[in-house]
């Protein structure tokens, strides 16, 4: 009996190439929480090296997880997992409220460890209560986490450090546009690898183009040692903080709603629908390889969701394949002058991609909203309040000045903040009490609401993604796509 092709050996040449093109899709995703935490932290070019090399590597070692999988662990679906950028507004709001920026990384990998930990005994019961997590709340955090990570674009664009004469120079805003605009040609109009690598592209093409104004700095490179190993726990021992950990388990949570969505997703494409067992593994997968990663000073893993399109793009569906990339992000990681490659990109460069980076976030975020039934009252009332207070952080820094530093680490990190209310609003609205039924009205959300004529009851489908599975929403538009591209 011939295998399932998720389960198929392809030939070496074609596993490796297939393989490098996972890595290449996912690669601006996994060194960006890096660049963006270190920077907070204020790191040198040499540690920033070794953080960006050592999330390679963990990134690698979560991947073989994932797609090979022993006992109940790893959906052994093609699954690229890294490091998530739900973590890093958490992440950069614990560096501001650490008073030893030499104990910001400790404090982080230590929260990172418990959530891991916490999330990998929940992996089995989260599996059952994905029906509290619909579209409405999984497209309105995504939506966040984009839009939370959009100032560190603005940021980068305008130069390395705000005290800098450069800052915010005409120059260093002319690279971030050029690259932004070389990100944007790639993309339209170029197909295939080409169009799957266009940020890295960009990146590439930002960085030369900056040399003749003399803000690339290549002395990361020649630092560089070939070979080397990310020494366990490079930057202290783990230090475990009440409020970090809170505010990383909330992070954990929108994690695995986010992984769950993702292999809803990726079962159907492959043609083998992912059920609540291989739900449960890969959640055990995800949270082990978050739990493990601060030994090697890695951060929290998940899933990459632009891997998933790149599976349905080319229709290689094989396991294998994507361990073959989680192979080279391992090398990768064991190779700092590799890891050492981004270190050199300027960050007006870097602001330039980001804009498409994190942008992009925010947008999948959108495509999920859309499918979430909008035009029901309550979710218009969950979406709204869930996205206002999510970009208070944003929009008003000061917001929550007079609250204790602890209750800040939550508070200051909008993605958190967003994802307890959409859970909480969404509870209340589509499940306790009449909330299911009310939530068939179609009306404006500003105009009270009506019966619909003859006491009908709204359709199956709108109840499931208002409060019912919001994976059920995730199949069916898979299948829906698989089924279109079949007929194509």
């Amino acid at each position: 009996m011939a295998d399932h092709p998720v389960d198929e050996k392809l030939p070496a040449l074609k596993m490796a190439t297939t393989g490098l093109q996972h890595v290449a899709a996912m690669y601006a995703g996994v060194v960006a929480p890096p660049l963006i935490v270190g920077a907070a932290i204020g790191l040198t070019g040499t540690e920033l090296t070794f953080l960006t090399g050592a999330c390679l590597f963990t990134a690698g070692l979560a991947t073989l997880l994932q797609t090979l999988g022993i006992w109940k662990i790893g959906a052994r679906l093609p699954f690229v997992n890294g490091v998530t950028f739900a973590g890093v507004a958490p992440m950069t709001a614990i560096v501001a409220s650490t008073d030893d920026r030499d104990d910001a990384l400790p404090v982080i990998f230590g929260a990172v460890i418990v959530a891991g930990l916490l999330g990998f005994l929940a992996a089995p019961f989260f599996s059952k209560a994905v029906r509290f997590f619909p579209p409405v709340v999984t497209g309105t955090v995504i939506t966040l986490i984009g839009v939370s990570l959009l100032p560190v674009a603005f940021g980068w664009a305008q130069g390395a450090s705000p005290s800098a004469d450069d800052f915010g120079s005409a120059t260093n805003l002319g690279l971030a546009g050029a690259t932004l605009v070389m990100v944007l040609l790639l993309r339209r109009f170029t197909r295939g690898f080409v169009k799957q690598i266009a940020v890295l592209l960009g990146l590439v093409g930002g960085t030369l183009l900056a040399i003749p104004f003399g803000v690339t700095d290549f002395s990361p490179v020649a630092e560089a040692d070939l070979v080397g190993f990310p020494t366990p726990f490079h930057f202290g021992a783990p230090q475990f903080q009440l409020a970090a950990i809170i505010s990383l388990c909330v992070v954990m949570v929108v994690s695995m709603t986010e992984s769950t969505a993702d292999m809803l997703a990726l079962g159907e494409i492959v043609d083998r629908p992912a059920d609540e067992k291989t739900i449960a593994a890969g959640l055990r997968a995800d949270t082990l390889g978050s739990a493990l990663s601060p030994l090697f000073n890695g951060f929290m893993c998940s899933a990459f969701a632009q891997n998933i399109g790149l599976v349905a793009m080319t229709r290689i569906r094989s396991r294998y394949v994507v361990a073959t990339g989680g192979g080279f992000l391992v090398l990768m990681g064991l190779c700092p002058m590799a890891a050492s490659l981004i270190a050199v990109v300027p960050r007006p460069v870097l602001g330039g991609a980001g804009v498409v980076l994190f942008g992009s976030v925010a947008a999948s975020g959108i495509q999920t909203l859309v499918r979430a039934g909008l035009e029901k009252d309550n979710n218009v009332l969950i979406v709204a309040v869930s996205l206002a207070v999510g970009i208070i952080p944003i929009t008003a820094p000061e917001f929550y000045h007079s609250f204790p530093e602890t209750a800040r680490i939550v508070l200051d990190s909008g993605i958190s903040t967003g994802c307890v209310a959409a859970v909480l609003l969404n509870l209340v609205f589509n499940h306790l009490g009449n909330g299911g039924r009310e939530a068939a009205d179609v009306t404006h959300p500003m105009e009270a609401g009506e019966e619909i004529k003859g006491g009908a009851k709204a359709p199956a489908t709108h109840e499931v993604l208002t409060g019912g599975d919001g994976g059920q929403a995730v199949r069916a538009a898979a299948t829906s796509s698989r089924r279109r591209g079949r007929r194509s």
